[in-house]
C-alpha cells in the first residue's frame, strides 16, 4: 500500500484573489510529499505540478491537513482529474466532522506533539515573493512532517489532542484511522 503525506503552499493570499471563495486562483508555489515506502520527502515546484498530481493519483492513501477543501482546490485548475476522488485521510476534515468546528494544525501539533509550526501561510507567500525558496521548502516540509507525526500518534494512540479556544483546556479528538 502506497501511503503519502502531502501539503502545498501558494503564490497568492486570499486578499490577492478576492477572498476565500476563490481558492482555485491561489496557484501552487510548491508542494511536498513524504512517501512512507521510501521514507523520503520530495519537493514539487509549480513547474513539476504534473509529476505531483501523478504522485497523488498513484497513492493508495494521501494523508494531509485540509486537503479536500484547500490543497485539492488549489491544484484542481492544473488537471482534468477529479482530485476529490483520491483516497484521502484529511485530519482537518475529520476534526470538523467530529467536533463541529475548525482546529488548526498549530493547535493539534502543540497539544499532541509539544511542538508548533515554523510560520504560517502568509509568511510562506512572503518567502515565495522574496525568492526565498529554501525557507519556503523548509516550512512546507515541516508541516508535512507535523502532519505525519499527528497521523502516526493518532494511529498508535487512538486520539490526538488540541487546546480549546473557549476553555483553554487540552481536549482530545478520537483518531479512527
Amino acid at each position: 500500500m502506497k501511503k503519502i503525506v502531502f501539503d502545498l503552499e501558494t503564490k497568492q493570499t486570499f486578499d490577492d484573489v478576492g477572498g476565500r471563495e476563490h481558492i482555485d486562483k491561489l496557484e501552487i508555489s510548491l508542494g511536498v510529499v513524504y512517501d512512507y515506502s521510501t521514507g523520503l520527502f520530495t519537493t514539487y515546484f509549480e513547474r513539476d505540478v504534473e509529476a505531483l498530481i501523478g504522485e497523488l493519483l498513484s497513492a493508495d492513501l494521501v494523508i494531509g491537513f485540509n486537503l479536500i477543501k484547500f490543497d485539492y482546490v488549489v491544484l484542481q485548475p492544473y488537471t482534468a482529474h477529479d482530485l476529490k476522488r483520491i483516497k484521502t485521510l484529511d485530519i482537518f476534515a475529520r476534526a470538523v466532522a467530529v467536533l463541529g468546528f475548525r482546529v488548526s494544525l498549530e493547535s493539534f501539533a502543540r497539544a499532541t506533539l509539544g511542538v508548533g509550526k515554523m510560520a504560517d501561510g502568509l509568511q510562506a507567500v512572503a518567502w515565495y515573493r522574496a525568492g526565498q525558496f529554501d525557507k519556503l521548502e523548509e516550512y512546507c516540509r515541516k508541516d508535512v512532517d507535523l502532519t505525519r507525526q499527528l497521523y502516526e500518534f493518532g494511529k498508535n494512540n487512538g486520539k490526538i489532542y488540541f487546546v480549546s479556544k473557549r476553555s483553554g483546556r487540552r481536549r482530545e479528538l478520537p483518531a479512527y484511522w
